[in-house]
């Protein structure tokens, strides 16, 4: 240095004050290793590191300070600058050593490595009590802000709690400032806890902590609403996923979109989503709500610990995903949701998970419906082959029994007719040489009463012939009915049983929304490994048959 020591005020600084001094105006001096003010410059802002013989120069007595019992003549006027370099000397001579403040930050802002924050107090109302400015050197933010955001996972931004130790300086320019020099993680993780716990516990007293979390979980996904923030980087990952789905008509994809963090978010999030469920399929909800966003910092995160939005969730008759963060981030959304995943990624893997499964358990029913439905149509013609044989032969032997029944009956009238007739005979030759034996004298009442009385016999006989002769026709009619309602009864079991055959058969399954696939050669498709890639298909479907071909497969 060219300049004699002489017109330079050398200050008596540590190596943890060169940033403060330096932001003050200091110089440094390299050849005398020290720190200087330069000439010209206000020595009162450097009054902590003044050398002692300059000391009360540089700091005339403040009223303020000084006792009662100072005899020092004290003017009846002083400049501006001089009473404030009195309160500075007077505030670091009170505040040599920092003191541990709880604050919350309303602004920060970061100028070339110096961190320069807003710090105020709130009443319950959230009225302000007090505010200050407050500054972190760089040497010092280098060393304590990565501490404390590794420790809290919270970045320095408006809206945290803090306790730290602030040290307060006065400048005649700037006014009261505090400097910081610490920070201690644990007050604000146990601020953003007792927060957390005081939801909780508030939703528990009322009954509703794990209300949607005892809903049924959903059978499967058609309809999803998801709310996100627009134009997250989580919500890119999810999207990706779920236009497949979507793209293949497998789950329909509806968003609403809100800010996450910030004054209000969490009004505008339940704003957008009720919204969205208001405007829904008249008669109809959502399987599932999903509420996701991309990682962040803890702060960020907070402002998701809010007794409304919880409260809203805990209210909704629709299972509530969540995806907020990562895995190690959690928030009061997280614990009263149905489910939480760690990841936007993984809550639509987690769907997709449950749709494949879904989608491989229909396919096993309708293998096994095909199955069945082939074993028993294979049965049912088994056994209606079985009842037509057990008819045919039923039928023969019923009109082979009803012919020998009819002959033997027929015999039997005849035989009995001819005997009939045998007896007449017999008792009219009896009675006529009866006749003739009781004299001739009366021939002719003889010849008459025989006359009568062979016509007697004769009709006698007649009648009893056509009796033999109608007995014999009824018999005969019997029989041909008995075998013909035998016949009709087998008729009509073979037609129910060839009717529950065919209403078994694949047309009624395919009425029932399923559908065939077959190769171009006929032969049937029952699973994915079956099918080669860029393969033409044929799909039956109740109304028609249409033709498809698989997609070539991607190019690794």
């Amino acid at each position: 240095m060219n300049t004699t020591p002489a017109t330079l005020t050398y200050l008596d600084t540590a190596f943890k004050d060169k940033d403060r001094v330096k932001a003050l105006g200091a110089r440094w001096d390299p050849d005398a290793r020290r720190w200087y003010v330069p000439v010209g410059l206000d020595l009162a802002p450097f009054e902590a590191w003044l050398p002692a013989q300059l000391h009360q120069q540089a700091a005339p007595a403040a009223p303020a300070a000084a006792t009662a019992a100072t005899e020092l003549a004290v003017p009846k006027s002083i400049a501006l600058s001089q009473l404030m370099k009195g309160v500075a000397s007077a505030v670091a001579q009170a505040y040599r050593s920092g003191v541990w403040t709880r604050v919350e930050v309303s602004r920060a802002d970061t100028r070339g490595g110096h961190v320069y924050v807003e710090l105020a107090e709130r009443d319950a109302q959230g009225a302000a009590v007090a505010q200050a400015r407050a500054m972190i050197w760089a040497s010092t933010a280098a060393v304590i802000l990565p501490a404390f955001e590794r420790a809290t996972g919270v970045v320095l931004a408006a809206g945290i709690k803090l306790l730290v130790r602030a040290r307060p300086t006065v400048h005649a320019v700037y006014g009261l400032s505090l400097e910081i020099d610490a920070i201690d993680p644990e007050y604000t993780l146990g601020d953003l806890e007792a927060r957390k716990r005081e939801i909780r516990e508030r939703l528990q007293r009322e009954g509703v902590f794990d209300a949607n979390r005892r809903l049924a979980a959903p059978w499967d996904f058609n309809a999803v609403l998801v709310v996100a923030p627009e134009g997250a980087a989580g919500l890119g990952d999810f999207h990706a996923e779920a236009q497949r789905l979507q793209r293949f008509g497998v789950c329909r994809f509806v968003y609403a979109h809100s800010r996450f963090q910030g004054e209000g978010a969490p009004a505008l999030i339940r704003s957008a989503l009720l919204h969205a469920l208001d405007n829904w399929e008249p008669g109809s909800m959502p399987d599932a709500v999903v509420i996701i966003r991309g990682g962040g910092a803890v702060n960020d995160l907070a402002w998701l610990n809010d007794y409304t939005l919880a409260r809203c969730i805990c209210d909704l008759e629709v299972p509530v995903l969540t995806g907020i963060g990562h895995e190690r981030d959690s928030t009061v959304l997280d614990e009263v949701a149905h489910r939480r995943f760690d990841t936007p990624s993984k809550v639509i893997a987690g769907i997709e998970q449950l749709i494949a499964q879904r989608a491989r358990r229909a396919r096993e029913h309708f293998e096994f419906v095909v199955h069945t439905a082939r074993h028993q149509l294979q049965q049912a013609r088994q056994d209606t082959a079985q009842a037509v044989a057990h008819v045919r032969l039923q039928a023969v032997q019923s009109v082979r029994l009803g012919q020998q029944q009819s002959h033997s009956l027929l015999g039997e009238v005849r035989h009995q007719a001819a005997a009939q007739m045998g007896a007449a005979r017999q008792a009219a030759q009896l009675q006529i040489v009866d006749v003739l034996a009781q004299g001739r004298h009366a021939l002719h009442t003889a010849r008459t009463g025989t006359q009568a009385t062979l016509d007697g016999v004769l009709e006698r006989v007649a009648v009893q012939t056509a009796r033999a002769r109608d007995n014999t026709g009824r018999t005969m009619g019997e029989v041909a009915n008995g075998a013909r309602r035998t016949l009709l009864n087998a008729k009509q079991k073979s037609q129910a049983l060839v009717r529950e055959i065919t209403g078994q058969g694949p047309h009624k399954t395919l009425g029932r929304g399923f559908a065939i696939v077959r190769r171009p050669g006929g032969s049937l498709v029952t699973g994915v490994c079956g099918i080669a890639p860029d393969q033409d298909l044929e799909i039956e479907f109740r109304d028609g048959t249409v033709t498809a071909r698989t997609l070539k497969k991607e190019q690794e």
